[in-house]
């Protein structure tokens, strides 16, 4: 992992005009692209998160920019460090992919993915990588996103109730799921949808109260940890209370 670093807005905005100058031939030939919202001027969490849901309308209305900070001089301009606004722990589904939901950038999102967002019991080197991004990259924004139909939530309602075993690790992951499917049994509605809320509560909860690094900073406010939940077939990300 690379030290923090972000180039300054003059330095960006030169690096965005030569790459717009060299790809103007193909811009035209495919007709204008929507512009590309900047990086918030400011890291607060919510102006961070407010800058988020805004890319994920423009998403949803699929007004999002193709040239969105991805040209090849995106990349080279963060070669030598990375400043992400904001962590994205989500699920390792391939159907969700947080830069192009959030209409994101390079170098915008530090993407951490695992199957049904575990974050309960994931381990030393799931949370090791959030902690990371907080002490050392200064992130003050962190989404636990998970999505409907998770696969890994409906087995965990399945085989946990039949008390049967998966094979291999499957089986141990999914009952680090079982806190969510045990909260979310008696609620109205339906149960699939009630458990992977109830799945994106119980990580907020856990990263909130994650000694020694991320606890401390929510109680001192400089950190903010929120959940929501991606609709795969409107593309609309939702936040959960």
């Amino acid at each position: 992992m690379s030290p923090a670093f972000r180039p300054s807005r003059r330095q960006f905005a030169k690096s965005v005009g030569l790459a717009a100058g060299a790809a103007g031939l193909g811009v035209a030939a495919i007709g204008a692209a929507p512009a590309a919202a900047d990086p918030p001027a400011t890291r607060d969490a919510d102006a961070v998160l407010a800058h988020l849901m805004e890319g994920n309308k423009r998403f949803v209305r699929g007004e999002t920019s193709l040239l969105n900070r991805r040209r090849p001089s995106d990349f080279a301009a963060l070669a030598e460090g990375q400043a992400p606004v904001a962590v994205i722990f989500t699920c390792a589904d391939s159907r969700v992919p947080p830069e192009l939901i959030f209409d994101q950038g390079i170098g915008d999102l530090f993407v951490i993915r695992v199957a049904g967002n575990i974050v309960s019991g994931a381990g030393p080197v799931m949370k090791g990588s959030v902690e990371y991004a907080v002490a050392e990259l200064n992130v003050k924004l962190i989404m636990v996103l998970g999505h409907g139909k998770c696969g890994a939530v409906d087995a965990a309602i399945q085989h946990i109730g039949a008390n049967d075993k998966l094979p291999g690790a499957i089986d141990a992951m999914i009952h680090m799921i079982e806190p969510a499917v045990t909260s979310a049994k008696d609620l109205p509605g339906d149960r699939l949808e009630n458990t992977i809320k109830a799945n994106v509560r119980h990580g907020v909860e856990r990263l909130r109260t994650l000694d020694p690094i991320l606890s401390k900073q929510v109680e001192s406010g400089g950190l903010k940890v929120v959940g929501a939940v991606y609709n795969l077939a409107t593309g609309a990300v939702e936040m959960v209370d």
